[in-house]
């Protein structure tokens, strides 16, 4: 057994980066890789955030002789800023890194102000990843990284072991941070063009953000009664909500690759997405997902409402998640191809 120190946002932390380690910690390749997890940020005040940074700072100084690898997940701009300084200290150790790209938008990380500061990351890295092949080919468009760069999707996450059939109800899900380039408003003004044609229907947004502006959406749009906000949801919580869902949305404008989708899958939940982020390089439209473009209002509530009214065509949708969870991205399969590259970077000569 090797040891692997891996760098990334708090499990407190609401948002994909946390949702992807604590996915991969799931998997059995994270014991017996003997990966580490050191939180260096969490989102909160100033102060709890640069406590975090001195917390994590710490710890990785005292566990960074003993260890042969440096993982260190990245994202928007003051998360690559950070993991800078964490960085600096590996190499100066002689220590083989990795860098785990996370960003959802190019404009404001590696094609922005900061692009210098992502340029010295990959350049130091030994490896990098990046969450599918059109982010591969929009990096190397920006940098000359080629011969280091790995695709490794995000895994779908296992499911708690008790789990166990729940009936479904008739409301459709959607989860994530509730900010506009999540489209959460899209969602709702879409429901609102079919909500009265089905009012034993409703839609929940399970995540933490524009609650407020939300519920004020769905009032003046005269639905309140059929949208829900339970807040940001994980645990028994989680899987109840995930369990009981009927239809599966995200409508998103930007995103890296979406765990709100791989948990989706994992539940084998139909899904209506837009094609944004890694999700095009695998998905097709009506094969195993509905697509619609961001914003497009009209088309979402199409999409909507033919799995509302389509039993054949929710089922068909609902096998083909099943199967994306089982194959293509099974935790297991995944933790184990993200062992190889452990391993081949251990191997690999200097």
């Amino acid at each position: 057994m090797y040891e692997v120190l891996v760098l990334a946002t708090s499990r407190h932390t609401h948002g994909g980066i946390s949702s992807v380690v604590m996915a991969h910690e799931s998997s059995k390749e994270w014991e017996k890789t003997g990966c580490k997890w050191i939180a260096t940020h969490r989102s909160g005040s100033k102060f709890t955030k640069f406590l975090y940074l001195l917390s994590g700072l710490s710890k990785y100084i005292f566990y960074l002789p003993s260890c042969d690898i440096v993982h260190i997940h990245i994202g928007e701009a003051p998360s690559a800023r950070r993991k800078s300084i964490f960085m600096r200290l590996a190499k100066l150790s002689g220590k083989k890194t990795i860098v785990h790209f996370h960003a959802f938008d190019t404009a404001s990380t590696i094609e922005g102000s900061y692009k210098d500061v992502y340029r010295k990351l990959f350049e130091d890295a030994d490896h990098v990843i990046v969450l599918s092949d059109m982010w591969k080919e929009n990096v190397c468009k920006v940098f000359d990284i080629r011969d280091k760069i790995h695709v490794l999707y995000n895994p779908c996450p296992a499911l708690p072991k008790d789990s166990h059939y729940t009936a479904k109800q008739k409301f459709i899900l959607s989860a994530g941070v509730i900010s506009p380039r999540k489209g959460y408003h899209d969602l709702i003004r879409a429901f609102a063009k079919i909500a009265h044609k089905y009012p034993d229907w409703k839609i929940v947004f399970a995540g933490s953000g524009e609650i407020g502006k939300g519920k004020e959406i769905a009032k003046q749009l005269g639905i309140e009664a059929q949208v829900e906000f339970p807040g940001w949801v994980s645990g028994e919580k989680k899987h109840s909500l995930f369990s009981s869902a009927s239809i599966f949305c995200l409508p998103s404008y930007a995103e890296g690759f979406p765990m709100a989708v791989l948990d989706a899958w994992a539940y084998g939940l139909p899904v209506v997405a837009t094609p944004v982020g890694g999700l095009p390089d695998i998905v097709h439209d009506e094969d195993d997902v509905l697509l619609f473009t961001p914003g497009d209002t009209t088309r979402l509530s199409e999409q909507l409402e033919r799995l509302i009214t389509d039993d054949k065509l929710r089922v068909r949708i609902e096998k083909s998640s099943q199967k994306f969870a089982e194959n293509q991205f099974n935790i297991e399969s995944i933790g184990k191809r993200l062992g190889k590259i452990y391993s081949d970077l251990l191997h690999q000569r200097t």
